[in-house]
Order: C-alpha cells, then sequence, then structure tokens
C-alpha cells in the first residue's frame, strides 16, 4: 500500500485534494491530512487526521499534495503543487497567466499544472531553476465536474421562477467587490425579481461576511466558506463576481458571468464600473449572449485543456514518474531564512487550527 498526505491551510483546499483521495482509494492506497491554518471539522469520519507536526512528519508518504504557495519542509516524500485556482493572474492584464508573476521559492519538487501555455511557463521555469519537474495533469478539483457529466446549456426553470445568481468575492480590498455590491445585491434580492447564492472568500474581514449573513431571506442563501461549491454552481443562472477565480469554474458549466471592476475583463464576461449598471448587465446575462459564451468557453479550453475528470490520475502518475525519474540537475536551495520563518508560520496556522477544534 502507498501513502499520500495533505497538507490544507485554507477551507478551499478540501474540495480540491479529495478528488485525488478518491483516485488513491480506488487504487488501493491510503491518504492522511494535516490541516494548519483553518478547521480540520470538514473531514469525515473516514479521512485520517494528523493532529501533530510530529505524526505529519513521521506518515510514511510518498508525496505531499498541496494547492497553496506554501509548505513544511519537513513534511514527507516529494512536495506537489497543484494550485488553488485555474491559472489567471489577478493582479495583472487578464491575458496574463498566473506563471508570469510565479515566485519560486524552493518548496515544491513537482508542479502539476492545467493547460500547454502556463505547462510552457513553468517548464522554462524549470529548465531556469532546474530544481523541481512539471506536468501537465489537469485540476483534480473539477474531476467531479466532468466525471457526473458538466451541465451545458441554461438551467431548467418554472415557469414563474426568478432567475438565480451565485455571487462569489475574493478578499483583498483593491480588488474585492463585496463592500460595493452589499447595497445593490440586498435590493435585487428584496425585489423578488431575483435570487442570490453568496459565498464570500475565507480570507474576508468578518464584519463584511457578518453583513451579508444579516441578509439571509427567502431569496438570498449565504453560504459558508468551508461548503464545497462546485456542486452548488449549476444551481445559478448566472454568476455575479469581481476577480476570483471562482468565475472560471462557473464558466465550466456553460452559464454567463457578471463581474463588478475585473481585472481580469474580457470577452468572456460582462464586466461593469457603475454598481447602478449590475442589474441591466445581469439581465443581459440570463439572455445567453451567443458571443459572451463563445468566448468563455474558448478561454475554458485555454484554460483547462482536460475534459475527461482525469486529473487526479495523471497527477498520481506524474508522482510516480517524478520519483522514478530520480535527482533533479540541481538541489532544492537550502532556504534557511524561508525555513525559520515558515516554523513560525506554521506555529500560528496551528494555533488557528486548534482554537477552531469542534
Amino acid at each position: 500500500m502507498r501513502h499520500y498526505l495533505f497538507f490544507v491551510n485554507q477551507p478551499y483546499a478540501y474540495s480540491i485534494l479529495r478528488p485525488i483521495q478518491a483516485e488513491i482509494r480506488r487504487r488501493g492506497d491510503e491518504a492522511a491530512w494535516f490541516v494548519a491554518g483553518c478547521s480540520s471539522a470538514p473531514l469525515a469520519a473516514d479521512e485520517r487526521l494528523l493532529a501533530t507536526a510530529e505524526e505529519a512528519r513521521a506518515y510514511p508518504a510518498l508525496a505531499t499534495f498541496v494547492p497553496g504557495d506554501w509548505v513544511p519542509h519537513f513534511l514527507p516524500g516529494i512536495k506537489v503543487e497543484v494550485f488553488h485556482g485555474l491559472a489567471r493572474n489577478k493582479r495583472g492584464h487578464a491575458s496574463e497567466d498566473v506563471s508570469d508573476h510565479y515566485t519560486i521559492r524552493g518548496w515544491f519538487d513537482l508542479y502539476c499544472t492545467h493547460a500547454t501555455a502556463d505547462t510552457e511557463k513553468f517548464s522554462t521555469l524549470a529548465a531556469q531553476h532546474g530544481h523541481f519537474r512539471v506536468a501537465k495533469t489537469g485540476w483534480p478539483k473539477l474531476d467531479p465536474l466532468f466525471t457526473a457529466g458538466a451541465p451545458a446549456g441554461p438551467r431548467l426553470q418554472a415557469s414563474e421562477e426568478p432567475p438565480v445568481v451565485f455571487f462569489a468575492s475574493t478578499f483583498s480590498r483593491t480588488i474585492t467587490a463585496a463592500p460595493a455590491l452589499e447595497g445593490v445585491i440586498s435590493r435585487l434580492a428584496s425585489s423578488g425579481k431575483w435570487r442570490f447564492m453568496v459565498t464570500l472568500h475565507p480570507k474576508m474581514e468578518p464584519d463584511i461576511v457578518a453583513r451579508y449573513r444579516k441578509l439571509s431571506g427567502p431569496n438570498l442563501r449565504f453560504i459558508e466558506s468551508n461548503v464545497d461549491l462546485l456542486p452548488l454552481l449549476a444551481e445559478a443562472d448566472v454568476m455575479l463576481c469581481d476577480t476570483s477565480s471562482i468565475m472560471f469554474e462557473f464558466m465550466f458549466v456553460d452559464r454567463p458571468v457578471v463581474t463588478y471592476r475585473s481585472r481580469m475583463a474580457g470577452p468572456w464576461l460582462l464586466d461593469v464600473e457603475d454598481v447602478q449598471d449590475v442589474e441591466a448587465a445581469l439581465q443581459q446575462a440570463i439572455e445567453r449572449p451567443p458571443a459572451l459564451l463563445n468566448a468563455a468557453r474558448e478561454l475554458c479550453h485555454e484554460l483547462h485543456e482536460f475534459s475527461d475528470g482525469g486529473a487526479s490520475a495523471r497527477i498520481l502518475d506524474a508522482v510516480d514518474e517524478t520519483l522514478a525519474a530520480g535527482p533533479t540537475p540541481q538541489p532544492k536551495p537550502r532556504n534557511l531564512w524561508r525555513k525559520l520563518k515558515m516554523h513560525r508560520r506554521l506555529r500560528k496556522a496551528l494555533a488557528v487550527t486548534a482554537q477552531s477544534a469542534p
């Protein structure tokens, strides 16, 4: 039996890593979880939690999978970056890939990329640094969507049912739409002409989360950040967003996206600059403009070429190939200062997890 480890630092990691766990189990192998930075409560009774750093260090894993940008260096096996979102850069233009601005810090041995563009750029970085490998695998979070058969086209609705808007917002103060759209979302939900599903990034300021939670009612459902959102996407007719990468996940259900002052605007979005234009844009979106949807489909293929639900299997195969290939041309950097800072960060993260224990 082979063993693998998952390192969780944010609630969104569970839905990214569970498809890999499913494939591990399908192969007759075992996985365990090490959680530092958020609650371990989402783990099911049949999912093994390693409660301390010492337990995690001693676990005989061939690889540790990480959807974030850091990992404790002492965790077992090769360190595998699977990314927390599809490869679009929030800080720059929509035409820029996240790898254009990705800093190689020497934590990872294998980067599992999603499509040709990000694979080529990370392969260039691998050639420059010489201490990690790259494999084009696809993103494991999307596996359940494809294996279940991603819905295509408009949602089936009762004749008098109002359209459903999925509002999702990232947390960064410079790009979040949550504060600006609170009033218009409240008004539209109260009107009865629209229904909303609302979720906010787990790092969102608590007072903003509390205000949106209070909006819950017959036409607004607030979804906590620890819920797996992927199965819920098909319940909405349109997404309202800002620069959160969840907009790309929604595009895979072939439904339109409206954004407020997005830094990734393009022909695949209906982007507005004024809150007064939000409702008109939503109304336009539910008409499903062909040019908008075609541009979104092309973007989806650019971001994630696979539609077979096999990313998790390819990731495990890539781990085997990396282990079989032996040492990289260059050793990973010693990173003494970064490792010191990592230990401090880990202590704080473990304290957060301990405080959130049920």
